[in-house]
C-alpha cells in the first residue's frame, strides 16, 4: 500500500517522478482507509472485466471514487499515424474529435510525450506542456479541442495515464475536470498515483492485441527530435516559403513554447528566435500568432 498509517493518525502519501510537488500530502487514517476499501472493492471489478467492452466504464467509476472528475477519454498514439479514440468518457463534439484526429493532436503534450515515448505512469500535463501551452491557441479552441466547448470553456485541469503497449502504441487515459472545479489536489493525485500499476495492467491487457505497421521510411530532417519522422503536417506547412529552421520555430510557437523556451531549447538568442518569427509572419503574410495557428489548422485538415 503507498500509505501507512501512523500513530496521529495521518497518512503520508510519497510523491515520485514522474510528477512533482512541494506539498504535503496528508489524509486522515479513517478517510484513507474507507477510500482504499471502496477502490479495494472495485479493483476486483476491473480484474473481472478485463477484454469485455465495459472494461473503460468500471475503471473510470473505480477511479472516480478516489478523486471525482467530470471528464475522461483514452486515446492510442502509434508511432507515426493518427491516434485512435479507444475510449469515450467526455462530451466533445464530432467536429472538434474529428479535427483532433486528423492533425490538432500533434498540438497536445499528451500526444508528444508518448511520441517521445515517455516511462510509463501517472501525469499532470501541466508537468509535460511548454511553458506558454495554456495561453496559446490549442488550449482554448473549443474547434480542435475535443475536451472543452463554447459552453464549458477550458479545463481545470487534465491529468492521465501513460501506457506502453506491445504493439507499438501508447495509450493516454486521460481524467479532467471543467474549470469550474479546482485542479487536483496533491492528496487526490498521490492516491491516483499509488493505483497507477493496477491501472497499467488493466489498460495493457485490455488493448493489448492493438497493432500499427509502420509506413515506409522517409527522410528525416537533422532538426527533428530524437530523430524521429517529422509529422506531415509540419514538414509540409510552408513549404517552399520557409525554411527547416523556420518551419522548426513554427512547430515550437505552435505546440506553445514562448520565445525563450525555444531559445533555450536550440541554442540560439531569444532575439534570434524573435527575428525568425518577423520572417515568418511576413512570409506567410500574417499578423499574429492567432493567425499563424488559424492557417496551420485550416492547411492541416485540408
Amino acid at each position: 500500500m503507498a500509505g501507512q498509517v501512523t500513530s496521529n493518525v495521518l497518512v503520508e502519501w510519497p510523491r515520485s517522478s514522474p510528477a512533482t510537488s512541494p506539498e504535503r500530502n496528508t489524509l486522515s487514517a479513517q478517510s484513507a482507509l474507507s477510500i482504499l476499501s471502496a477502490w479495494q472493492a472495485a479493483s476486483a471489478d476491473i480484474l473481472a472485466r478485463i477484454d469485455e467492452p465495459d472494461l473503460p466504464v468500471v475503471l473510470d467509476a473505480a477511479l472516480k471514487r478516489l478523486a471525482p472528475y467530470d471528464l475522461s477519454c483514452a486515446f492510442a498514439y502509434p508511432d507515426e499515424a493518427a491516434p485512435l479514440f479507444i475510449y469515450n468518457g467526455l462530451d466533445a463534439s464530432g467536429r472538434a474529435l474529428d479535427n483532433y484526429l486528423k492533425g490538432a493532436h500533434l498540438l497536445d503534450p499528451f500526444s508528444t510525450a508518448c511520441a517521445r515515448r515517455v516511462p510509463d505512469g501517472l501525469y499532470r500535463m501541466r508537468d509535460l506542456a511548454p511553458d506558454n501551452f495554456f495561453e496559446g491557441e490549442y488550449f482554448n479552441s473549443w474547434e480542435v479541442h475535443p475536451c472543452i466547448s463554447m459552453e464549458s470553456g477550458t479545463l481545470a485541469e487534465e491529468i492521465g495515464y501513460l501506457v506502453s503497449l506491445p504493439g507499438g502504441f501508447m495509450v493516454a487515459f486521460s481524467l479532467m475536470r471543467r474549470n469550474d472545479k479546482q485542479p487536483f489536489s496533491a492528496e487526490e493525485f498521490a492516491l491516483l498515483q499509488a493505483v497507477e500499476p493496477l491501472v497499467r495492467q488493466a489498460v495493457m491487457r485490455q488493448w493489448r492485441h492493438l497493432r500499427h505497421e509502420p509506413s515506409g521510411q522517409t527522410a528525416n530532417p537533422a532538426w527533428s527530435a530524437k530523430g524521429a519522422v517529422m509529422e506531415r503536417a509540419f514538414e509540409s506547412f510552408g513549404a517552399g516559403l520557409l525554411t527547416d529552421r523556420e518551419q522548426m520555430i513554427v512547430q515550437h510557437i505552435l505546440r506553445g513554447h514562448s520565445a525563450h523556451s525555444i531559445a533555450d531549447r536550440l541554442g540560439i538568442a531569444e532575439g534570434t528566435v524573435k527575428n525568425h518569427r518577423k520572417s515568418i509572419y511576413a512570409k506567410l503574410g500574417l499578423a499574429s500568432q492567432q493567425e499563424l495557428f488559424a492557417r496551420f489548422i485550416e492547411h492541416m485538415l485540408r
